[in-house]
């Protein structure tokens, strides 16, 4: 997420009440995930294990729960609570504002743009020409959609990333503050959740069509000309790359990538990152023809163990 403008290392450090070590006037641009960070961003580490990948991360600036050597070039912030504080910066740049009514006066319609009786749109979301969105379709903040888009009834777009960290009292949510994308000529069926991204976007890129009762986890990205069946659960952070095929009943781990032109048959779980071009079935997953074999020596196997 972008600031509306540049901020220096001491007016954060204000805010979040928190020592920081760096010059006091070091710019900050933004506050990002490590995944997803830019020059400029401040990304929160809260773990030793994890300490040098966000140090050496893209990120200029890092929330940090002990005093570390300082990389060049970069700033720290010292916080007892990098979590709760990071929270802190999503609430103070990016407060949640209640709607009042059905359809955000803040959100753009296109042409030829047709919204279903019960439709909610929320603050500052656009839509494109020659889009359909059927009844009872929710579209949270900052969501963005492309021109020529279906959305069928009951779909949820920019719901908040399951996102917990587990403390003795419970668990506290990190709070999104990112967006969906929805590209042009995209199809969404019915009752499908779209997460937004916990700083970033979540993106189905153009031609992609999802069938009914599809969840999408937050910062997916999606390809172009992706087809993918009902009932299948993407967790967040996963990368589809183009012209994917996933049918229904699918799972997949999280931060995982999906190669170009796979396929992936139904009631699969995607457990690892697959290579493009091939077919795949089962869990652990693996390549179909190899799962098929395996499945046929088994019961083979055992017919053998029973006449013998």
């Amino acid at each position: 997420m972008n600031f509306y403008r540049t901020y220096t290392l001491k007016e954060v450090s204000q805010i979040i009440n928190c020592q920081y070590i760096g010059n006091e006037n070091f710019p900050v641009n933004g506050i990002n995930e490590i995944h997803v960070v830019r020059e400029g961003d401040i990304v929160f580490v809260d773990h030793p294990k994890y300490y040098d990948k966000a140090l050496n991360s893209a990120a200029t600036v890092v929330l940090i729960n002990k005093k570390v050597d300082c990389p060049e070039g970069k700033a720290l912030l010292i916080s007892d609570d990098p979590f709760r504080d990071f929270n802190k910066l999503t609430i103070y740049f990016n407060p949640f504002i209640a709607s009042k009514i059905r359809i955000s006066e803040t959100s753009i319609i296109g042409e030829g743009t047709v919204i279903q009786p019960n439709v909610f749109l929320g603050n500052h979301v656009k839509i494109g020409n020659n889009c359909m969105i059927h009844p009872n379709v929710s579209i949270y903040d900052n969501t963005i959609i492309g021109n020529n888009v279906t959305i069928h009834a009951n779909t949820v777009l920019g719901a908040d990333a399951f996102y917990y960290k587990k403390r003795e009292t419970g668990f506290d949510k990190l709070i999104s503050c990112g967006r969906v994308v929805i590209e042009d000529n995209v199809d969404l069926g019915a009752s499908c959740t779209i997460d937004r991204g916990v700083t970033g976007d979540t993106t189905i890129k153009e031609g992609t069509k999802i069938d009914n009762q599809v969840h999408v986890g937050h910062d997916t990205i999606i390809g172009k000309k992706c087809l993918i069946a009902s009932q299948t659960g993407i967790a967040g952070c996963v990368i589809i790359e183009d012209e994917v095929t996933i049918w229904g009943q699918v799972g997949t781990n999280s931060g995982i990538t999906i190669g170009k032109g796979a396929i992936i048959l139904g009631q699969t779980g995607v457990t690892k990152s697959v290579a493009g071009e091939k077919t795949y079935f089962g869990t652990p997953i693996a390549e179909s023809r190899e799962k098929l074999k395996e499945m046929a020596s088994i019961r083979l196997f055992l017919k053998d163990r029973k006449n013998s």
